[in-house]
């Protein structure tokens, strides 16, 4: 059978042009931004949310802010090594410290994160060793941690691939039949790539307790979200069919209470959830990054105002619950910690060269310790017993 792409169009006469209808390559009008959950305003006011309630003790709010003094701290020590030649790397995470520490508060211990290479406030919660962490964009090792001993994932540098792998993890918690729940972190950009879609169809289909937790932080390196999506990021998950919700990602108690919800909402049977953190990328990319030459000065300056630790500071003043002497005790300890991280970074041993052998597979393999004998031997020969 064959389909005439004509039928139902009218003829032109000979001679007289078909009008041309509106034009596709123009702008498109966006709809109007959706309200986000917010429980603390940028001027440091609590409010409340009928859908989310969080109650908080002044001794919990004092420690959530010192968890983004320090990550803070150590995120800009990191910079600082990197620009003075001690690192290869760095991807800030400056601007996005609610949005991290709020989600990395809300896991049980059993809960398993997937992160990006951006997530040091999540690796943070996670118990994580912050020299550990830099070693990897040092050099001297592939993660430095154990994934199973801190339910922390190695950092993934391909962009979206571990919001496959985390929906396999939860995959395999449901036929475990653990009562635990997994978290996937990317950003606007990853949404854009089809393993971030693929894990959407998949943990839908099979019912996985995941959380797929979207930084938005507005910019995929120079590509603005607009460029992305003709929708928020958020309402993807009606496609899918999960639920998606919009949070501010710089308000770390509404980010607390939408990804404990969230996760008891995976792990209680009902399926994945995304969470859109809205929020903004305040430092570059990476430390190879150059965001004046793309974004505007006054953009900047807009987000400057909605600061996630100065609205927990704000709070915190607002209600008497921090006084001069601790919020220098936690400055001081944040350089005691900048200290710390500067001093082991530069005295970080380089791995001996038969590392590379180490870890290949679970439970070892004859073949690589025969490659490693080989190698030792090779190495040997060379004076000093090792080549390099």
């Amino acid at each position: 059978m064959t389909v005439d792409s004509t039928a139902g169009v009218p003829k032109k006469a000979p001679g007289t042009r078909r009008k041309r209808g509106p034009s596709r390559s123009g702008p498109i009008a966006s709809p109007p931004e959706p309200e986000l959950v917010q429980l603390l305003t940028p001027e440091g006011e609590r409010i409340e949310h009928p859908g989310f309630s969080l109650e908080t003790t002044p001794e919990e709010l004092r420690a959530i802010y010192r968890d983004l003094v320090l990550v803070r701290r150590f995120d800009a020590e990191a910079t600082a090594l990197q620009r003075q030649g001690e690192l290869g790397l760095w991807a800030s995470l400056l601007g996005q410290e609610a949005a991290q520490v709020g989600s990395g508060r809300a896991m049980r211990p059993g809960d398993y994160a997937f992160p990006t290479y951006r997530e040091h406030g999540v690796a943070w919660c996670k118990g994580v060793d912050p020299l550990n962490l830099l070693g990897m964009f040092r050099g001297v090792n592939h993660g430095g941690w154990d994934p199973n001993e801190k339910n922390f994932h190695l950092y993934t540098i391909v962009i979206g691939s571990q919001a496959l792998h985390a929906t396999g993890y939860a995959m395999g918690i449901t036929k475990d039949g653990a009562d635990d729940a997994v978290i996937a972190y990317f950003g606007d950009g990853a949404s854009s790539q089809g393993d971030v879609n693929e894990a959407f169809t998949f943990a839908s289909v099979y019912n996985a307790p995941v959380v797929f937790f979207c930084q938005n932080n507005q910019w995929a390196i120079s590509e603005p979200t607009e460029k992305q999506t003709r929708v928020p990021l958020y309402r993807r998950a009606s496609g899918f069919g999960f639920p998606g919700i919009r949070v501010d990602g710089n308000d770390v108690l509404a980010c607390l209470a939408v990804t404990r919800w969230a996760l008891d909402h995976a792990r209680s049977g009902n399926g994945p959830v995304l969470i859109e953190a809205f929020t903004y990328r305040m430092g570059a990319h990476t430390t190879s990054d150059d965001p004046s030459r793309y974004r505007l000065a006054e953009e900047l300056e807009s987000w400057k105002l909605k600061d996630p630790i100065e609205r927990v500071k704000a709070h915190l003043a607002r209600q008497g619950w921090a006084d001069q002497d601790f919020l220098d005790s936690v400055e001081a300890e944040s350089e005691q910690l900048a200290r710390r991280v500067r001093e082991g970074v530069r005295t970080m041993p380089d791995p001996s060269p038969s590392a590379i052998f180490e870890n290949v597979y679970a439970d070892g393999h004859a073949l690589v310790d025969e490659e490693r004998a080989q190698y030792e031997a090779y190495a040997a020969s060379f004076e000093g017993g090792e080549a390099r």
